[in-house]
């Protein structure tokens, strides 16, 4: 369809689902990607195994290989979704990293996966800038929070597939041996694994090519006869002329994120060391967690910003981001002291439904500030940030509360509630002090009267 017939009115042409279905798709493209992303931390025992490599060895793997890769292509990939079809760019992210993951499952060499791992980040890095930018075309203002919290589901679904099903993986990958698989050769259990998860997201790459690719919405005069990307130059010097409002948005977020991925990564530890789950167990329990409560906290924090947002709180994402690190703050206090199995996955699950509030709203902050010809490359910074700050900081906070302060592996309730009761409120403080600004930027991009 050429791309002019496409700038009919959505609205008018589709009516009010149409928008929700695109939403569906870009969900389901989280939620692969997500599990894609989070299996492999479910194979560690086979995969040392079969390459022979230390804890170290395995970590840049499933960290370093993709996270990097997947921060630094973030932006060129955001400038591209800035000025060419969104659409396409998913799509072929989508499909790149489906064939990355599954080509995880043929490799036959350390290096093999470490590059391979290396493909799925920069696959995945297509995704949530060029998202955020094409679902902000499709949702009015008053109601764009709750799109992009659906839109978030996918990693709530994804990591919790991911936990419930890494358990029987796992044990799976042990007990299968070693399987004759026509065209591909001898494979082990933890390859087909990587196979099976991987192949099926090409579905989704195909149907990303019944979207279509919205007109644009709120460009500038020069942008809209502007061929091509915004010059990065021009980018930067809009990020910091609005300096303090996006670093405290961003700063405070990365400080909040660092408690979030922290919660995700070691909940299932907990479980297991604090209560003597076994493994898959725990995996379960915790996905259960991860899908349901995390759902529902996404929800929840989209329909309070929408709520606010609609009463003209232009800081209304903001306003639920900091409420959201306040009311996260007991349920994972009370972790540290809880001796039942059932009170300590009851907290778990308060907490992960507060954290969550701010999955579908972050990015739509940066995303409400910031211009359409530079929206994707900006929300790509705030994931830069997020990502290489949360994950790259939070989980080992942790884990050194554990080891150097608690001196007792068992205690890693308490390294989290530590952790939560430090880290929040340096976070609500960021946010709240520049919640001003972020509110003045926002008005400035959209008035009142348009919400």
């Amino acid at each position: 369809m050429p791309l002019d017939d496409e700038k009919i009115a959505v609205g008018e042409k589709w009516g009010g689902a149409y928008p929700w279905y695109v939403v569906a798709i870009l969900m389901f493209a989280q939620t692969f990607s997500f599990i894609d992303r989070m299996i492999m931390g479910l194979l560690v025992e086979p995969i040392r195994a079969a390459f022979n490599i230390s804890d170290t060895q395995f970590s840049l793997l499933a960290g370093f290989a993709f996270a990097v890769f997947y921060a630094i292509m973030g932006i060129p990939l955001a400038r591209i979704a800035d000025s060419r079809s969104r659409r396409g760019l998913i799509a072929f992210g989508i499909a790149l990293w489906s064939i990355m993951t599954a080509l995880c499952g043929m490799a036959k060499s350390y290096w093999w996966l470490f590059l391979a791992r290396v493909g799925v980040g920069v696959g995945e890095a297509t995704l949530s800038p060029a998202a955020y930018s094409l679902i902000s075309d499709y949702f009015r203002k008053s109601n764009l929070a709750k799109a992009l919290s659906v839109y978030t589901i996918g990693v709530t679904l994804g990591s919790g597939l991911a936990y419930m099903i890494g358990g029987q993986v796992v044990a799976w990958a042990k007990n299968v041996g070693e399987l004759h698989v026509a065209g591909l050769g001898i494979l082990q259990g933890w390859q087909l694994t990587f196979l099976m998860v991987g192949i099926p997201g090409l579905i989704v790459a195909v149907l990303m090519f019944t979207v279509i690719e919205p007109p644009r919405q709120g460009l500038s005069e020069e942008a809209s006869q502007r061929e091509g990307a915004v010059p990065f130059k021009q980018t930067l010097s809009y990020l910091t002329s609005h300096g303090r409002a996006f670093a405290s948005h961003m700063l405070g977020m990365a400080i909040f994120i660092m408690v979030v991925y922290s919660l995700n990564i070691w909940g299932p530890s907990y479980l297991i060391r604090t209560f003597a789950m076994a493994p898959s167990e725990a995996g379960l329990k915790f996905g259960v967690i991860m899908m349901f409560a995390g759902t529902a906290g996404l929800l929840t924090g989209g329909s309070l910003a929408d709520k606010y947002f609609a009463a003209g709180k232009m800081d209304a994402y903001s306003r639920v981001i900091t409420l959201s690190a306040a009311l996260a703050v007991p349920g994972i206090i009370a972790l540290g002291f809880i001796g039942n199995a059932w009170l300590g996955m009851a907290a778990l699950a308060v907490a992960i439904f507060f954290t969550s509030f701010q999955g579908g709203i972050a990015g739509g902050v940066v995303s409400l500030m910031t211009p359409n010809e530079m929206r994707s490359q900006l929300v790509a910074i705030h994931f830069l940030t997020s990502n290489l700050i949360g994950l790259g900081f939070g989980p080992t906070v942790v884990a050194a509360t554990t080891d150097y302060v608690f001196k007792n592996d068992a205690a890693l309730g308490q390294s989290l509630a530590l952790t939560a009761a430090v880290l929040c409120p340096i976070a609500i403080l960021i946010m709240r002090m520049g919640m001003p600004r972020v509110r003045a930027v926002i008005e400035s991009q959209i008035p009142v009267t348009q919400v």
